[in-house]
């Protein structure tokens, strides 16, 4: 299923400065989410480089951490 920008990532925590945590939860295996380009929405949202995103994929029954590796020219992560 494709990344729908009606249910984005949710940002969790923040420091003053540095790392974010955000949760992901969708029905898309995290195989499919750490695509290059998955979210489309990443700049609009705030995430940057170095994020942590717990994907949670709730037809699965799985949890995995990962970490936003670069935010693209287009604004996609």
């Amino acid at each position: 299923m494709p990344y729908a920008t009606s249910n984005p990532p949710r940002l969790i925590t923040q420091a003053i400065a540095g790392t974010r945590f955000w949760e992901y939860v969708s029905t898309d295996a995290v195989t499919a989410v750490r695509v290059d380009g998955y979210i489309t929405n990443a700049e609009d949202l705030g995430m940057k480089a170095n994020d942590i995103v717990t994907v949670i994929d709730s037809a699965g029954g799985t949890a995995s951490l990962c970490i936003v590796a670069a935010i693209n020219a287009n604004g996609s992560a």
